[in-house]
């Protein structure tokens, strides 16, 4: 195997081709855990679409609240693109060899869009903050426009902080082995098997841990601690039961994917108190079925969203009915015959 080999800082800096990437070795039926992927993947596609095409042309939903919703559904949509297609071709079609840059590339990628899942569930916990604690101040305070500088500034952020832990992937030299093992090229598992110093990628990786799930699930719960705050202050038991309606799905999401991802973290990143391949089944599914799960908990439950959706799975419907009425007309037979 020829290694690139290239000079930083009057040191020597080896690049291998690529890495192999190997796990889930202890599971038997492992193809049968791809081929469930392979349907999470395909609910991830079709229900993030609908929302997003729903949002995307009834101009009565571009407000604050659907930016944030549409915002998740691509960030869902990408999030598993990155990892799905992947996974079943290294672990189903058994190509488990990946190139350096496409490596660096997929980390990028997965990392971008696994902060920004992140945040983007703290931004719908600021719409909720917003929507009960300042009922008259809402329009003024959570406009149409802050709320893109809002989404545009959590883009920004996670795009240049994971350029930046991506980008000092290259100045480690690989001289050993390049075998990584996760389910796909990850972080500390590939900076881990460098043949020179990582303390600054141990420490970006840390810091990256902190930005991806302290900070903003630190902002959800004292959002929820100042909602709870204003519903308890409310004199009407009606109002309050209205007001934490309102907050049930969203908390479902943050639970379904901020518990996961902070258990195993904690257990298997700083501890590794966790069997390897248990830890890369459960960081898996940790990854991949929020996405899958978000627009059927939350989005198509909305009641602006559900309506419209409906109604345009019945104008399909009928569509195709028509289509087919107008096939089987006898005046159509007739002019075929003619």
């Amino acid at each position: 195997m020829s290694f690139l080999r290239t000079v930083l800082n009057n040191s020597v800096i080896i690049h291998p081709p690529g890495f192999y990437i190997i796990g889930f070795q202890t599971f038997p039926y492992i193809s049968v855990y791809f081929i469930f992927l392979a349907f999470v993947y395909v609910v991830t596609l079709l229900f993030n679409s609908l929302v997003i095409y729903v949002i995307a042309f009834n101009h009565c939903l571009h407000t604050p609240k659907f930016i944030a919703v549409v915002n998740l559904a691509v960030i869902d949509v990408m999030l598993n693109s990155c990892i799905i297609p992947s996974m079943i071709k290294i672990f189903l079609v058994k190509d488990n060899f990946v190139p350096f840059n496409l490596c660096l590339l997929q980390m990028f990628v997965y990392y971008t869009f696994a902060t920004l899942e992140s945040y983007a569930l703290a931004v719908l916990a600021y719409d909720r903050l917003i929507a009960i604690c300042f009922p008259l101040r809402q329009n003024s305070i959570n406009t149409l426009r802050s709320m893109c500088y809002i989404v545009g500034l959590t883009w920004s952020f996670a795009l240049g902080v994971t350029a930046f832990t991506t980008g000092i992937m290259t100045r480690l030299s690989f001289c050993n082995s390049v075998t990584v093992f996760s389910y796909f090229c990850d972080y500390a598992p590939v900076f881990r098997l460098a043949c020179n110093d990582f303390s600054m990628h141990w420490f970006a990786a840390s810091f990256l841990s902190v930005l991806l799930l302290a900070g903003p699930f630190a902002f959800i719960l004292l959002s929820y601690i100042s909602i709870l705050a204003t519903v308890f202050r409310m004199k009407s038991l009606d109002s309050r039961v209205k007001a934490l309606a309102t907050c049930i799905e969203h908390l479902i999401l943050v639970a379904v994917f901020y518990i996961p991802l902070i258990t195993i973290f904690t257990i298997g990143f700083y501890l590794r108190a966790i069997n390897p391949d248990q830890r890369v089944m459960s960081l898996s599914l940790a990854s991949c079925i929020p996405p899958c799960i978000n627009p059927i908990i939350y989005s198509l439950k909305t009641k602006e969203i559900k309506i419209r959706a409906i109604a345009l799975v019945r104008k399909t419907k009928i569509g195709t009915q028509q289509t087919h009425q107008c096939k089987n007309c006898p005046c159509n037979i007739n002019t075929m015959q003619q």
